[in-house]
């Protein structure tokens, strides 16, 4: 297995150009697990541990842009306020270890429906930024997760960032797992309040081939809310049950060795209700 350890973007395009069967490392909690337990074995891996440019984050014509090698441990210290949902996610994903190595470009990377990262950056119409020598481009998160551990990278492309808009009001993130910690996620939710834009989005996690925008739950609560934004009155309890309901009626579940596809169902109706709650209540206050 060659190792290619390039120091700028620029070399490590070029590598990946090169070397189209080199797979990306940067904190390597998906992939060497993957080694370990000999489920991978590819002939080359690209190590970007290395390459300034994808630990960078900023603005980028009014939404931002976070590199993708910017640990879940920076995300909490230094986006939390900006990126409440994602924050909130961040803090679920495994040890403090893991956290300190583990970036939302190999959630990205990976594509797994499980990602804790993921539901976030659906419900934040989050785009992500591809690269290659030939040059860059941007996909919507929903266009680049094409299914289960697949997405839309060409092989000589790299994750460059992730690209959202800053929180516009309360984000909530929540997850069933078989214990308290590091876990995967039986399921998940992502909720965001855009009260600048009188909308709710909220995206499923771990119930389906790839992360589902719950749409009817959206639109649902976007009219019981329409009179609600300058009230900040509370949700009534019917709609809320309802706001469940849909988001229930929106994934798509099977049965494994984490939960069946009954319990999924009815913990995305339980966390549905949850998460809006919480975040209403944060609005109103």
């Amino acid at each position: 297995m060659d190792i290619l350890q390039p120091d700028t973007w620029t070399e490590a395009l070029e590598a990946k150009a090169a070397h189209p069967e080199a797979v990306p490392i940067a904190g390597g909690t998906d992939l060497l697990v993957e080694l370990n337990f000999d489920r991978a074995r590819p002939p080359a891996i690209l190590d970007l541990s290395r390459v300034p440019e994808l630990t960078e984050w900023g603005s980028d014509d009014g939404r931002l842009r976070v590199g993708a090698g910017v640990t879940y441990t920076r995300l909490i210290a230094e986006l939390s306020d900006r990126l409440p949902g994602l924050a909130i996610a961040s803090r679920t994903v495994g040890s403090p270890q893991i956290r300190n190595r583990g970036t939302v470009g190999g959630n990205l990377g990976t594509s797994s429906p499980a990602g804790d990262g993921l539901p976030p950056l659906f419900a934040s119409d989050a785009e992500v930024e591809l690269a290659s020598t030939r040059g860059t481009r941007r996909l919507s998160v929903a266009a680049f997760v094409t299914g289960p551990k697949r997405n839309a990278l060409a092989p000589d492309e790299l994750i460059a960032a992730f690209v959202l808009p800053a929180a516009d009001g309360p984000q909530q993130f929540a997850k069933i797992g078989t214990r308290n910690a590091m876990v995967i996620a039986v399921c998940s939710l992502g909720l965001a309040l855009w009260p600048g834009e009188r909308r709710v989005t909220a995206c499923i996690g771990s119930a389906g081939p790839t992360p589902i925008r719950a749409t009817d739950a959206e639109t649902f609560i976007g009219g019981v809310l329409e009179d609600l934004w300058e009230s900040r009155a509370p949700i009534p309890e019917s709609a809320l049950t309802r706001f469940g309901q849909l988001v229930d009626a929106a994934a798509r579940p099977i049965n494994d060795v984490r939960g069946s596809a009954a319990y999924r169902h009815h913990a995305l109706g339980v966390l549905g209700r949850r998460t809006l709650a919480w975040a209403w209540s944060e609005y109103a206050a």
